[in-house]
C-alpha cells in the first residue's frame, strides 16, 4: 500500500492541465467512490495495527493534495475559458506601426537594381583587409604619395592589416580568382580616418563597379554611367566627365550630373554651377590587371566608384550626413513610405 500511495502522490504533483474535461477525468480517477484513493481507504482495514497511524496519515495527505490540486486547476481552467470566451473575434486587430528601411539601404538597393538590369553581379568582401588588396595591388607602391589621399585606420599591432578604405579591394579579390569576362558591382561599408562633419564621416558606404573583357573602351564606360545617371536622377539628366587622377585607373575621370534640384540653372547645393559630382571612374590601369594575373594585352576594362551617402544627400535632399548614423526615429520615419 505504501508504494501505491507514493505513486499516486507523484502523479498528483506532476498533473497539470487547463482543460476542464481532463481535470474532471483526473478527479473521477482519484476521488470518485470507486476511484484509486477510495480503493486505498477500503484496503486500509487490512493494514496491520502497528502501521495504521503511518498509513492513515499518508492517505489523508494524498487525499488533501489531490483535492487542492484539482480545485486549483479548475479555477485556472475556468478563468482561461472565460478569457477566451470574452474575446470578440469579429473586432479588427490592434494597429501597430510598421518599421521603415534605412535611407542608405533604400538607395543601396536602388543602385544594385539599376546595374542588375544591365548584367552586373553583386559581390562582397571583408571589411578588415591587408595592404596588398587595399593598396599595393591597386598600384599604390609603399611610398607612393597617393596613399595620403586616404587617411587609413591601421591595426596597431599589425600595420599590414587595416580597415578597408574602399571596396576596390573586393575588385582585386574577384580578379585574382576569376577569369574575364567580369561584370560586377561591389557594395559595402568603408572606413577613413576623417573628421566628422555635415559633409564627411569616418564610416560611409560605397558601390564600385568593374567590367573587364576584350575590347572594352572608354565609350562603354560613358554609356554605362549615362544609363545609371538617367535611371537614378531622371531621363533628362545630363552628364559630363572631367579628367582626374586615381592610381588604379588610366585615364581617370570624375562624373558630374546636372543638378536635379535646380535643373542645371544653379543653386546653393550645386554652388551655382548647375553640376554635381557623384563618382570617380576610369579605365583599369594595366598594372592592376597584371597584378591580378590578367593579360593586359588581351583584356581591358573600366571601373567606377560612388559614395552612397552622397547619392542619398542628392536623392532625398538631405543636408547633413551625420543624420544617417544617429538612429533618430524622427528622421528615419520619414522614409517609411519610400519603396
Amino acid at each position: 500500500m505504501l508504494d501505491k500511495i507514493n505513486e499516486l502522490l507523484r502523479e498528483v504533483e506532476i498533473f497539470n492541465s487547463v482543460d476542464l474535461k481532463e481535470i474532471e477525468q483526473f478527479r473521477i480517477k482519484l476521488l470518485s467512490r470507486k476511484g484509486l484513493i477510495g480503493n486505498l481507504f477500503s484496503e486500509f482495514k487490512n493494514v496491520p495495527p502497528e502501521h495504521k497511524k503511518e498509513y492513515g496519515a499518508m492517505l489523508n495527505e494524498l487525499k488533501d493534495k489531490a483535492i487542492l490540486k484539482i480545485e486549483t486547476l479548475t479555477v485556472s481552467a475556468v478563468k482561461e475559458e472565460n478569457k477566451i470566451n470574452s474575446l470578440d473575434l469579429s473586432l479588427p486587430g490592434d494597429p501597430f506601426n510598421m518599421g521603415s528601411r534605412h535611407p542608405i539601404s533604400i538607395l543601396m538597393q536602388e543602385i544594385i537594381d539599376i546595374f542588375s538590369r544591365i548584367g552586373y553581379n553583386v559581390e562582397e568582401g571583408p571589411e578588415i583587409e591587408d595592404d596588398w588588396h587595399n593598396f599595393s595591388a591597386l598600384n599604390f607602391p609603399p611610398d607612393h604619395p597617393a596613399r595620403d589621399m586616404q587617411d587609413t585606420f591601421f591595426i596597431a599591432k599589425n600595420p599590414d592589416i587595416l580597415l578597408r578604405t574602399h571596396t576596390s579591394s573586393v575588385q582585386i579579390r574577384i580578379m585574382e580568382t576569376r577569369k574575364p569576362p567580369i561584370r560586377s558591382i561591389f557594395p559595402g561599408r568603408v572606413f577613413r580616418n576623417e573628421a566628422i562633419s555635415a559633409r564627411s564621416h569616418c564610416i560611409f558606404h560605397q558601390v564600385e563597379g568593374l567590367y573587364i573583357d576584350r575590347n572594352v573602351s572608354f565609350a562603354d564606360l560613358k554609356q554605362t554611367l549615362l544609363f545609371f545617371s538617367r535611371e537614378m536622377y531622371g531621363e533628362k539628366t545630363r552628364i559630363r566627365l572631367r579628367p582626374s587622377y586615381f592610381p588604379f585607373t588610366e585615364p581617370s575621370a570624375e562624373l558630374d550630373v546636372s543638378c536635379n534640384l535646380c535643373n542645371g540653372k544653379g543653386c546653393n547645393v550645386c554652388k551655382y554651377t548647375g553640376w554635381l559630382e557623384i563618382l570617380g571612374c576610369g579605365m583599369v590601369d594595366p598594372n592592376v590587371l597584371e597584378n591580378c594575373g590578367i593579360d593586359s594585352q588581351e583584356f581591358t576594362g573600366f571601373a567606377f566608384g560612388m559614395g552612397v551617402e552622397r547619392q542619398a544627400l542628392l536623392k532625398f535632399g538631405i543636408r547633413d550626413i551625420r543624420l544617417f548614423f544617429e538612429n533618430d526615429l524622427r528622421f528615419l520615419n520619414q522614409f517609411s513610405s519610400v519603396i
